[in-house]
């Protein structure tokens, strides 16, 4: 078995590359993976690519695999499936989840791989970084039944967490967003749609996930009296202001914060970040997932793709990447 691979980086802000890569044989409780596909997180992964992470948040946003250091060169990523090629028998020849950068083959410990369900496609797997994330913040948010919701932001997180709502007995959700095109995908996940103009308000909860100012002033003004806003936007080096004066205080409005980088301590006590991930995975037997994948690209196009994702020149959610048999 060759232990060589072939993995993407980032050379400097806004210009990547695909680099040889030399890996010593897996030990005794290291597993070697072949990549089927990868995924690119549009949020995060696009802030790296085009150089936008604060100093003081270098050591924070750093992936569990990730070499080299911010702003470049640095290999970054963690939406990687793949099939175990050598390893405990246990795990040889199964699909696992991994939160491994853009790179066709790779050891890493035993312990960081999380295998797939039968019930889920290796395609669809890829999705399961942001599933967790959307897990993590319904912890955070803790929905209660005949709540009226709603999720403002359709990407790729905002999206998941709309899909895993629609589960919810009795509740209202809708997905707010800003580009119509986005209607599409909230009926496939089995949730309403509205333009922000056109969204209801009085909402318990509001989700918000675009990323943008004008986003979560509009989550704002959702809210009932005494509402919640959950924040899972990050802004990377950007400020935004916030109408705090007005109604904020009379009607007693709270915006909560939510980061998968951490587990929610409202989750059920001992719960670990293997669990969640584990339930993510779960939960991506539903095949209305597959409406968050949006794009697709072979590894080698990589490098002249991700410019044309981080300046929106290629819209839509998930971006796929996929590796040829070697």
């Amino acid at each position: 078995m060759k232990h060589t691979a072939r993995a993407f980086w980032l050379r400097s802000p806004g210009q990547g590359e695909i680099r040889d890569e030399h890996f010593a044989a897996p030990g005794d409780a290291e597993v070697l993976v072949r990549t089927l596909y990868s995924g690119v997180s549009r949020g995060t992964e696009t802030l790296v690519f085009s150089g936008r992470v604060p100093e003081n948040q270098h050591k924070t946003m750093r992936a569990p695999f990730q070499e080299g250091e911010f702003p470049a060169p640095v290999k970054y990523g963690y939406l990687s499936v793949g099939r175990v090629e050598e390893g405990p028998d246990a795990l040889v020849g199964r699909n696992v989840f991994c939160l491994y950068p853009h790179q066709s083959r790779y050891v890493v410990p035993t312990s960081a791989v999380t295998v797939v369900p039968e019930s889920v496609p290796a395609a669809r797997a890829v999705l399961a970084g942001t599933v967790e994330t959307a897990v993590n913040a319904l912890w955070d948010a803790a929905p209660l039944v005949g709540d009226r919701i709603a999720v403002v932001g359709g990407g790729m997180v905002g999206c998941s967490v709309a899909a895993l709502l629609a589960r919810y007995p009795g509740v209202r959700v809708q997905l707010v967003d800003a580009d119509p095109a986005r209607a599409d995908i909230a009926h496939a996940l089995g949730v309403d749609f509205a333009l922000p103009g056109d969204a209801l308000g009085e909402c318990d909860l509001v989700v918000h996930a675009s990323a943008s100012e004008q986003g979560l002033v509009t989550s704002l003004g959702l809210l009932a009296a005494e509402g919640t806003v959950v924040e899972l936007s990050w802004y990377g080096d950007r400020r935004i202001s916030l109408p705090l004066g007005e109604a904020f205080h009379s009607r007693r409005l709270t915006i909560r914060s939510s980061q998968v980088g951490t587990v929610s301590p409202a989750a059920r006590p001992g719960r670990t970040y293997a669990d969640r991930l584990a339930l993510a995975l779960e939960l991506l037997a539903d095949a209305r997932f597959d409406a968050l994948v949006t794009g697709e690209c072979a590894f080698d196009e990589l490098p002249d793709v991700l410019p044309r994702l981080a300046s929106g020149e290629v819209p839509g959610l998930c971006h796929r990447v996929r590796y040829a048999a070697e």
